[in-house]
């Protein structure tokens, strides 16, 4: 049963993405409200697979992709970037940094379903 971590600080696109994700068979979502929150979630819970935009207050989602893949046990869970329609520098400093693939906003319910089944199939362990 995959736990897939959406990390958004917008109420409205946190539940759009979890709603969606929901549609995916025995998956479980857990919400978190930017990337201090989302460290402690990954602490305390497996995780999957991560969902995380990339503007946000407090630590935003550049930041999470570069002290999860910093962490060892943390470095291997898939990271879909979540960014703004022509920020063209984010999804390359999101990629450089280690995050999997991006979806740009407005997020396209299929695209986002698409992602994330192909990489919780094919991280099998």
């Amino acid at each position: 049963m995959p736990n897939i971590l959406v990390v958004e600080d917008s109420p409205t696109m946190r539940q759009l993405i979890s709603f969606a994700i929901k549609r995916i068979p025995n998956s479980h979502v857990l919400e978190a409200t930017d990337g201090v929150d989302a460290l402690k979630k990954l602490s305390s819970d497996k995780i999957d697979l991560i969902i995380a935009d990339i503007n946000m207050p407090v630590m935003d989602g550049l930041k999470l992709v570069s002290l999860v893949r910093g962490n060892p046990a943390f470095k291997n869970i898939p990271i879909i970037m979540v960014t703004t329609e022509g920020a063209e520098e984010d999804r390359k400093r999101a990629i450089a940094i280690g995050a999997n693939a991006y979806l740009p906003k407005p997020i396209q319910t299929q695209e986002l379903l698409k992602l994330v089944t192909s990489y919780l199939s094919g991280n099998s362990d």
